[in-house]
């Protein structure tokens, strides 16, 4: 078994959640006591969004390649960004390390096609629903992504920033979440992606008349198989 190296804290409401998809994972693949091998860096938050809120990305960058550069250190095989919106700056962190980054949209791409589907909604953080840095990728993997109007735009960012990152889970955030889904479904989005890994801590299938694409769990759970040689990610 490979060994996963995560950068987290991003917040750690989801990196938490990202251990225990990896670790059950491992176990179901391969049974009896096996557990993930990993190591992990967690930032702290209150430093990321400062530098996000102030558009200073490259510093963002630097922080986070010096994470994957001492996840390495410590034994890392490939790496684990848990978050959306820092995928940004992945680059910075691929130049950094002589090991893959298991890139999250990637996972999220493969199994929206898998579905048959191609043109999708995109819920996340500000940053990820308005810069390019995430449809562009979507979009060279065949998926076409759109995003709610501004207001939307603002109550899903609030509620990820000022509720999910702090553990908070309200209904009437919900049920605005619920509206923007099916808003989006009015507009032709054939599916949703759930493009912060804290939705899910908001939205699960039951919330939705159409597919929701968990892209936590589906990076967590890929990056496992990585971790474990199997699935597709392993030819990584």
């Amino acid at each position: 078994m490979k060994t996963l190296g995560l950068i987290g804290g991003m917040s750690w409401q989801s990196t938490a959640l990202y251990y225990r998809l990896i670790n059950e994972t491992v176990k179901q693949r391969l049974g009896g006591l096996h557990s993930a091998q990993l190591v992990l860096h967690s930032v702290d938050f209150h430093d990321i969004e400062v530098l996000q809120r102030s558009g200073q990305w490259d510093q963002a960058g630097l922080l986070l390649a010096r994470a994957g550069r001492a996840l390495v250190t410590a034994g890392a095989d490939a790496l684990v960004l848990c978050t959306n919106t820092m995928h940004k700056v992945a680059d910075a962190i691929e130049r950094a390390v002589p090991v893959p980054l298991l890139h999250i949209a990637d996972p999220t791409a493969a199994a929206i096609k898998a579905q048959g589907l191609s043109r999708v909604g995109l819920l996340g953080t500000g940053f990820t629903m308005e810069q390019e840095f995430y449809r562009e990728r979507m979009r060279a993997l065949g998926v076409d992504c759109f995003v709610p109007p501004a207001p939307d735009r603002q109550i899903v960012h609030r509620v990820i920033y000022e509720e999910l990152c702090l553990g908070v889970v309200r209904e009437e955030s919900r049920a605005q979440y619920q509206r923007i889904i099916r808003e989006l479904q009015g507009q032709g989005a054939e599916a949703v992606i759930l493009g912060c890994t804290e939705i899910c801590m908001l939205i699960g299938p039951g919330d939705a008349d159409v597919p929701l694409f968990d892209t936590a769990h589906l990076h967590a759970t890929t990056a496992a198989d990585w971790a474990v040689g199997q699935g597709v990610a392993a030819a990584a």
